[in-house]
């Protein structure tokens, strides 16, 4: 008799399965930002990068709250930093579905609206020494100054972006 093989990825996919009812998404978000009392799941909407039919770059979860808020939050159970270029190339994907969702002209001399953006990384992986922060300029440039960054600070694993 064959032993099964359990599901590499189950983590993930609870993870990912439990945010698709709004009722969790607004419960994560209030975790997010306890200030904000007054939000109902109208204002929340998925926009978690989704391939069904073909092998492409996904994240873990996305929505974003009314015009003024981008939240994306990866779910690791083996840490790596290369999860802030990773974070980063689903907010360049999410920002690009939104701005087509929005009929909004990149290329026009108009100014887009874009909402704030926050990238958080939920790690559940065995314990170890996890950095409170980690920045992709000195992680992957020697800490030079850059045009870009993004920074986890803190023990939630939230990742302030600076563009």
């Amino acid at each position: 008799m064959a032993q099964s093989v359990p599901k590499r990825k189950i983590k993930d996919s609870v993870f990912t399965n439990l945010f698709q009812d709004k009722k969790y998404l607004l419960q994560l978000y209030k975790a997010l930002h306890p200030e904000d009392s007054d939000i109902t799941e109208d204002e929340i909407e998925d926009v978690t990068i989704k391939h069904v039919l073909i092998d492409a770059d996904y994240n873990d979860l996305g929505f974003s709250v009314g015009n003024r808020l981008m939240v994306l939050v990866e779910s690791q159970s083996t840490w790596t930093l290369n999860i802030i270029i990773r974070a980063l190339m689903y907010l360049i994907q999410t920002y690009h579905d939104y701005f087509k969702r929005t009929n909004q002209n990149l290329y026009g001399s108009k100014k887009v609206n874009m909402p704030k953006p926050e990238l958080y990384v939920i790690y559940t992986g065995d314990k170890k020494s996890i950095p409170d922060t980690i920045s992709l300029s000195k992680e992957f440039f020697g800490g030079e100054k850059n045009s870009i960054d993004a920074e986890r600070t803190g023990g939630c694993g939230h990742y302030d972006d600076a563009v």
